[in-house]
């Protein structure tokens, strides 16, 4: 084969990448004869165009893909597209198409950016969740949510971002009450909304956090925060003058003797019935104020407490006192009961609301250490939130407020005043978007029958085409009377379809229980095939999705198992979050400005307006900060497999990155470099060695390729530092450079080993040269190398020689040598008969493997 002196990246990558797609290299096996994995990276929305940060998440992926099936695995590697959502709308309304035609447009942009870098993906496990063909089985996966129980509407509270006419999930507002998309402040609106039950699964999602071992620590503790198990009571205050109680939850019940005031949300069912005549203008006018509030605003630290009496009172059944029944802005209905009872004494908030309004605060529980022998004890200036004795609190008293929860609850249950319960800070999943680009819910409301799940055999509920987008009013799908008015499915009487659409996450919480059998056009997936991959080996993906998106597909796995179509319990069984990729970032710290590279010089950087010094620093990648860095400009310059390197090589995958165009330029030359040491050997007759022993040069070239072996294979397990292994393909490329011995069988071997190491790191260069050696079948189906043990054994080891603890010079000596043997090849040194002389050699020390110190007078 004729050797091309030059490494030309954009012609071999793209042979190679048009090569492996006519063979079919990377089609997912369907023998079992090999032992399965999953590999997994978290599907992309499909934007348009490729960033850096796809290119690292991919990248490992890819890495460890091409790793396993060396490695003697049947590879599963998919990809998809995140393909619903909001921003497809937003570019119907500015471009005046249709969301499926942008977002269609944005997939065959983005799969030929992927293709180009050489993923090896099996593209025939494509899925595209704004399709009907995977909608309907989100549809299907829906109602089995409902016929279980799982789904269902109330009216709620919720986020409404006035722009964008839709719902918004709390940590969709930023932390000065405005939507993450639009910007707008957020208001709070009732609708009726439907929810999934993720409750039913708190208990379960938090205990089985502790079987993930191969989870982060972070992300597990995330999750368990987002659940919030508190361990409390139940406990009801009769409202004097009505046959109604008021249920609180608290996790002090031992304060209850404590209790000063009861605080309804504004919201709350029950506000209006204890509203006495001469406080309903003032209730009703807090009312109004408190809906242009978001959750935020309610219920920041920052902000002080707002409220107002209602006028109406209830009985503290544990001491049998009349307490004032406030509303207030800081409760919401939405979670727990939607009342707290008001203990000033021993709760922070409470004590500044009871402050503030003047409400009596009163102390049930002392530290252990109290002098309690004055009467009267001094004023009460904070609350007291810790542990101790329990005082002013009946037969309690005396009691360790540890010891007095726990009777308390007791008493509580005995007297039917209340029950001791576990309560969680997770809510159920509000999951309807009042917007057109997302799965239909497939429900129709009927005046008869109420809600009616479409028949299965009418999926998917398609969306309509013939839609228009303004930006205002009704969502696209409340406005379309021919798409809405259906008959009932079961009685026939005409009827409704549900206008809502889904939450995106619901698409992204079971995509990849659908990758193994995407094609099945008769059921969500074929549980052979699907428990069979599932679950998942390795998931990477971003920390921003370390909480909801994960948290969802936990719950999704764990409904779907109960369905009887899985076997496990957990989607993911190892996961990866990779750091961000960041860029260097110029900003003007005074207006707030921020500048690309070629508007300023980068060794004095300037405002180019006001001449003022720009802040220069590392930040994610963002077209809003000129920080970013063009996948397809470097592939372009250097080639794919440079981009791949350098992604890898420059930061532990879960850190983030500082992208460095020197260090670019480091792992194109490292390429170059192998390119030269392969092409000069090809052009090489190697001689097999006939019973000789191997040359010190063969030996310490062995032991290069052994240990590198060893060390790359170590760093693609477990933790995957990539960027270590990378630097030990360094170390071997340095070694067959500097050895001097390219006819002998050792070197042959240094080559291929080098080859098979980098192949999945950089495939392109790695196949065009393992065809330039002469070798048949391509260089990803080749076995990955084992190191041999007897390699690495060293024969010989630099000993220092050292005269009054100062190095004088090294020597080399058997590895074996023991004590008294490295002694006596020191004494007779060269070294040692030149400083020591007629000097007398008071001690000897002796470091084995190390070095000989000789002390001398």
């Amino acid at each position: 084969m004729a050797v091309e002196s030059r490494y030309h990246p954009a012609s071999l990558e793209q042979k190679w990448q048009q090569t492996w797609e006519e063979q079919g290299l990377y089609k997912t096996p369907t023998d079992k004869n090999k032992p399965k994995f999953y590999a997994l990276s978290m599907f992309p929305y499909p934007s348009g165009s490729l960033h850096m940060g796809h290119v690292r998440n991919y990248t490992i992926t890819d890495v460890i893909a091409r790793l396993k099936r060396m490695q003697g695995y049947r590879v599963l590697h998919p990809m998809g597209w995140d393909a619903f959502g909001l921003p497809a709308e937003n570019a119907a309304i500015d471009r005046g198409i249709p969301p499926a035609e942008w977002t269609y447009q944005n997939i065959a942009q983005m799969r030929e950016q992927l293709q180009k870098l050489g993923f090896s993906i099996d593209w025939e496990k494509e899925v595209t969740t704004c399709s009907p063909e995977y909608y309907r089985w989100t549809q299907w996966l829906f109602l089995q949510f409902y016929k279980c129980g799982l789904a269902y509407q109330k009216e709620a509270a919720v986020n409404w971002d006035p722009i964008d006419q839709t719902v918004l999930a709390n940590e969709q507002v930023d932390n000065e009450g405005r939507s993450w998309r639009s910007g707008a402040i957020v208001e709070q609106k009732l609708l009726r909304q439907w929810f999934l039950k993720i409750t039913d699964y708190a208990n379960e999602l938090l205990n089985d956090l502790e079987h993930l071992n191969g989870w982060p620590e972070r992300v597990k503790l995330m999750q368990a925060n987002w659940i919030g198990q508190s361990i409390g009571a139940q406990l009801e205050f009769p409202i004097i003058g009505l046959d109604e109680k008021i249920a609180v939850f608290t996790t002090r019940p031992d304060t209850v003797y404590g209790v000063s005031y009861l605080v309804l949300a504004p919201e709350h069912p029950l506000v209006a019935q204890v509203t006495t005549p001469e406080q309903k203008a003032a209730v009703e006018a807090f009312i109004q104020e408190v809906k242009n509030e978001s959750q935020t605003d309610r219920t920041s630290e920052d902000k002080p407490k707002r409220g107002v009496p209602t006028g109406g009172k209830a009985l503290n059944p544990f001491n049998e006192e009349e307490i004032p029944i406030w509303i207030a802005d800081y409760v919401l209905y939405g979670y727990g009961t939607g009342a707290v009872m008001g203990v000033p004494a021993h709760d922070l908030r409470d004590f500044q609301f009871a402050t503030q309004y003047d409400l009596p605060i009163k102390q049930v529980i002392v530290p252990d250490d109290a002098d309690n022998d004055n009467e009267e004890n001094d004023r009460i200036t904070t609350a007291y939130t810790g542990t101790g004795i329990l005082v002013e609190s009946c037969n309690f008293s005396g009691e360790n407020s540890e010891h007095g929860k726990q009777a308390i609850i007791n008493y509580a249950e005995d007297e039917g005043y209340g029950k001791g319960i576990i309560q969680y800070r997770l809510r159920d999943w509000l999951i309807s978007r009042q917007r057109y680009w997302g799965t239909p819910i497939p429900i129709i409301h009927c005046p008869n029958c109420g809600a009616v799940a479409v028949p299965d055999q009418d999926l998917p509920v398609k969306l309509p085409e013939n839609v228009k987008f303004s930006g205002r009013g009704l969502s696209p799908l409340a406005q379309l009377e021919d798409w809405i008015n259906v008959p009932c499915p079961s009685c026939g009487t005409p009827a409704k379809r549900e206008t809502d659409t889904m939450d995106t996450f619901i698409d992204s919480s079971w995509y990849y229980l659908r990758y193994p059998d995407a094609k099945n056009d008769q059921q969500v997936f074929n549980p052979a095939i699907t428990n069979d991959w599932m679950g998942v080996d390795q998931y990477v993906g971003g920390i921003e999705h370390a909480i909801l998106h994960l948290l969802y597909s936990r719950f999704f796995t764990k409904v779907v198992r109960d369905r009887g179509l899985l076997h496990c319990k957990e989607p993911f069984e190892k996961l990866l979050t990779q750091g961000m990729v960041q860029g260097i970032t110029y900003k003007n710290r005074t207006t707030g400005k921020y500048f690309s590279a070629s508007q300023v010089s980068p060794s004095n950087p300037q405002d180019p307006t006001t001449g003022e010094r720009l802040e220069v620093f590392y930040e994610k990648m963002s077209k809003s900060k000129y920080n970013g860095v063009d996948p397809l400009e470097v592939m372009g310059k250097y080639g794919a497999d440079t981009a791949r390197m350098f992604i890898l090589f420059k930061a532990p995958p879960e850190k983030d990155l500082e992208w460095d165009d020197a260090d670019v330029e480091g792992q194109f030359r490292f390429l170059n470099r192998v390119w030269r040491i392969v092409t000069e050997f090809a052009e090489i007759t190697t001689s097999k060695p006939k019973n000789r022993e191997l040359t010190k040069v063969e030996k310490d070239l062995k032991r290069a390729i052994h240990t590198a072996i060893k060390e790359v294979s170590e760093d693609l397990n477990g933790d995957y530092q990539f960027n270590t292994a990378v630097s030990e393909l360094m170390k071997l490329s340095n070694a067959l450079s500097e050895a001097n011995c390219q006819e002998s069988i050792v070197y042959s071997e240094g080559i291929e080993t080098l080859l098979k190491l980098l192949a999945p790191f950089a495939p392109h260069i790695a196949e065009e040269l393992w065809q330039l050696i002469g070798k048949t079948g391509s260089i990803h189906t080749q076995i990955w190398p084992e190191h041999e043990p007897e390699a690495l054994v060293v024969d010989e080891i630099t000993l220092v020689i050292q005269i009054n603890g100062k190095t004088r010079g090294t020597l080399q000596v058997p590895a074996t040598a023991n004590h008294q043997t490295l002694e006596e090849y020191a004494r007779n040194s060269e070294v040692s008969q030149r400083h020591i002389g007629d000097k007398t050699i008071k001690k000897v020390i002796v470091v084995p493997g190390k070095l000989v110190n000789f002390v001398v007078v």
